[in-house]
């Protein structure tokens, strides 16, 4: 019998981690907690240099909780490939809302529309770097 457990996002930003999830605060709603290199015990003596960049944030919404913070290490940044966020939500209407507003200024892969699967399903990646996935609406599978 498995342990009961949970999954989290966890995303890394290229030096724009507090930008980023203030952004899907304001969009996704919840509850957002930032805590940025220089407020940690090793305070401004950060090993990278980067006493500003965010060492750990959490926002949790709905049913769920992006973890994120910034690339804090002197490896070049490789961005964000081969996974999206993936977002189910039981109408159209909230479907659209999310993609519009999430989308805007961002690359969409596939505009939302009816699939095979679902009322409304979008693809894109977010002016962050962020890839999404939004199904919304009726199963209809």
């Amino acid at each position: 019998m498995g342990v009961m457990t949970t999954t989290n996002t966890y995303l890394h930003f290229n030096g724009n981690c507090a930008e980023a999830m203030q952004f899907y605060k304001k969009v996704l709603g919840g509850k957002l907690n930032i805590l940025k290199q220089k407020d940690t015990p090793m305070g401004k003596d950060s090993p990278y240099g980067k006493p500003d960049d965010v060492m750990h944030a959490s926002l949790e919404f709905g049913g769920g909780t992006i973890m994120a913070s910034d690339w804090i290490t002197n490896e070049k940044y490789p961005g964000m490939n081969a996974f999206e966020i993936c977002l189910m939500v039981p109408t159209v209407q909230e479907a659209k809302k999310l993609f519009d507003a999430l989308s805007k200024d961002g690359k969409i892969k596939m505009p939302l529309n009816k699939t095979a699967w679902v009322e409304a399903f979008a693809m894109f990646v977010d002016r962050f770097g962020t890839p999404w996935m939004i199904n919304g609406g009726k199963s209809l599978m």
